[in-house]
């Protein structure tokens, strides 16, 4: 198993309220918040700053899926596996507290770090807020973040604008699909969901789009089908996530129901 580095220190209650219970909340979100940027700027890198240290970060991700599944992935494939884990934290970061709160938390890139050699995240605990947010405010919020990211790993995961923001939009969908099931209710995610994202809201392409599927013995279950791949399906073939366009209904339910 990879050996983890230590993270920074923690930061010791800095944080503003519905970021912190966010993090408390959600055990899948990868964020230790700080009380100061990470002294160790070799190893760390702030979102500001991923351009010119892109290709090193995604070298670090396929050494890291190498050893976790076995296989050495193609470049274009670990680019996007890297993206898509910093996209959902950052929508989750951004989206949950308005989704807790109604509150909107601004999430600055400078504020942001990943780590090159492990790929774990840090957020600086004094997250700015603007208030009470509408949902072109949140859009507008994560939009303003995700834009020079996606600039800067585009020569990596070699997908073109509509594409990216696909990604941004999946992601954005799943992570409120994700706080809303967490605590119990999913049907209000899906509908925040669908409140923030219903179409028609560039760059976000296409809408969250929920549907539901009837299973077996009266039960129904709530799906989605991904704008695009996220390219977990080239490191376990067996394994493709359940919104994947590659994943028949026949299958999301019956892995639903397993």
């Amino acid at each position: 198993m990879l050996q983890l580095t230590a993270p920074p220190s923690p930061a010791p209650g800095g944080a503003s309220g519905p970021v912190r219970r966010l993090v408390d909340l959600c055990p899948a979100l990868p964020v230790t918040l700080l009380a100061a940027p990470p002294a160790d700027t070799s190893r760390w890198c702030a979102g500001a700053d991923l351009a010119p240290r892109a290709e090193a970060l995604v070298a670090a991700e396929a050494a890291r899926i190498e050893v976790a599944h076995g296989v050495a992935p193609r470049p274009h494939v670990a680019a996007s596996r890297l993206l898509h884990h910093y996209l959902w934290a950052l929508c989750l970061l951004t989206a949950g507290p308005w989704y807790l709160e109604g509150r909107l938390a601004r999430i600055a890139p400078a504020a942001f770090w990943i780590e090159e050699s492990t790929g774990a995240l840090a957020l600086l605990a004094d997250v700015p807020g603007a208030g009470p947010a509408t949902p072109a405010q949140l859009r507008t919020a994560v939009a303003a973040h995700a834009g020079p990211v996606l600039g800067a790993f585009q020569p990596y995961v070699r997908r073109g604008p509509h594409a990216l923001w696909g990604m941004v939009t999946d992601d954005l969908v799943s992570a409120l699909w994700y706080l809303g099931r967490a605590l119990g209710e999913e049907d209000r995610a899906v509908a925040a969901a669908a409140e923030l994202l219903p179409g028609g809201t560039p760059p976000f392409a296409g809408a969250a789009a929920f549907r539901t599927l009837p299973g077996t013995a009266g039960r129904a279950h709530r799906t989605r089908t991904r704008q695009g791949c996220c390219l977990y399906y080239a490191i376990s073939p067996a394994e493709a996530c359940v919104t994947c366009p590659r994943t028949a209904d026949e299958e999301r339910v019956r892995r639903l129901e397993a």
